[in-house]
């Protein structure tokens, strides 16, 4: 059986939204209620989340954002940058646990302590920029994971594929013009969902040019779609660039029943992907993989795709 290990901490429900807000504390309430249900926990490595530090911080995210957000929070602000931005006071703190968090499950599958990895993380991290959060996001977790891939052990090629059904700007722009992070994104097409971003024509800058690959469906695409598009330009992408390390932004609301999505995959579509990835990962890298929580709903939704989702990871 594979090595895992599951990030999950309770003090991430701490990042109060407030009413109504759908990136709320409950999705880890049903997010560890599918650790439970999977039945990997008993053997899975508990990742003891620390709050990342500002000089890692300082080399994604410009100092001044970092610390206007804490300011926000200190003062009991209810947003910080859009309203969809939601905070309360403890907001920053747990925004540099998820983190750091994320960037210590790296570095345990770069010091091979465990193979892969479950990030169960809050506030999501794809759509923030150097200098301002966007979508829920504050941090880039994913970006500051593949960062210590390549600059703490040295991974020449790691690949960032981001399966939510929002584009991921943030992850994006953060490595446009770098050619040894090759970003793919499936995601709903930007002229009919948020953010506006991941057109065709995205595909990196200079000596990134290529690097980015931006795959986007229109309103009820399904798993056909996804699954044509997998096996036609995904896995040729990554069969060419032979990653070193794979990091998944595993957003759950492209799923039929997400209130926020307007795809229609299934549970097993989901599931599809994943084991295509791991057999990347086997064949390419050594078997590392990072799956880092981003989006997702529906609170049933995201019980049975977690219990699956670490399923798949431990096999």
């Amino acid at each position: 059986m594979t090595k895992l290990g599951i990030l999950h901490d309770d003090r991430y429900q701490r990042h109060e939204t407030g009413p109504r807000h759908p990136e709320r504390p409950a999705r880890l309430e049903a997010i560890g209620k599918g650790l439970d249900r999977s039945g990997v926990m008993p053997r899975a490595l508990r990742i003891e989340p620390r709050p990342a530090e500002h000089e890692q911080l300082e080399t994604r995210h410009h100092s001044g954002y970092i610390e206007r957000f804490r300011k926000a929070c200190e003062m009991n602000q209810r947003y910080i940058d859009t309203p969809d931005s939601a905070i309360g006071p403890d907001s920053y703190e747990i925004a540099l646990l998820a983190a750091g968090g994320t960037i210590e499950a790296a570095r345990l599958i770069g010091r091979g302590e465990i193979q892969r990895a479950f990030c169960a993380v809050r506030p999501p991290g794809h759509h923030a920029e150097q200098s301002r959060s966007m979508g829920f996001c504050m941090f880039n977790n994913t970006v500051l994971a593949a960062d210590v891939f390549r600059n703490e052990f040295g991974l020449e090629r790691v690949l960032i594929l981001d399966w939510d059904v929002h584009h991921g700007n943030g992850t994006q722009n953060a490595f446009y013009s770098d050619p040894a992070v090759l970003f793919i994104s499936l995601h709903g097409h930007p002229k009919v969902l948020y953010p506006g971003t991941g057109f065709a024509e995205e595909r990196g800058q200079g000596a990134g040019r290529e690097a980015t690959l931006n795959i986007s469906f229109m309103p009820n695409a399904g798993d056909e779609d996804y699954r044509r598009e997998f096996e036609s330009r995904v896995e040729p992408a990554v069969r060419s660039f032979e990653p070193q390390a794979i990091i998944i932004s595993a957003g759950f609301d492209a799923h039929q029943a997400d209130p926020l999505g307007i795809m229609r995959l299934s549970n097993e579509m989901f599931g599809e992907m994943l084991r295509q990835i791991l057999e990347w990962a086997l064949q390419y890298s050594e078997g590392r993989v990072l799956s880092v929580l981003e989006g997702g709903y529906n609170l049933e939704v995201l019980e049975a795709c977690t219990a699956d989702h670490v399923r798949l990871l431990a096999q």
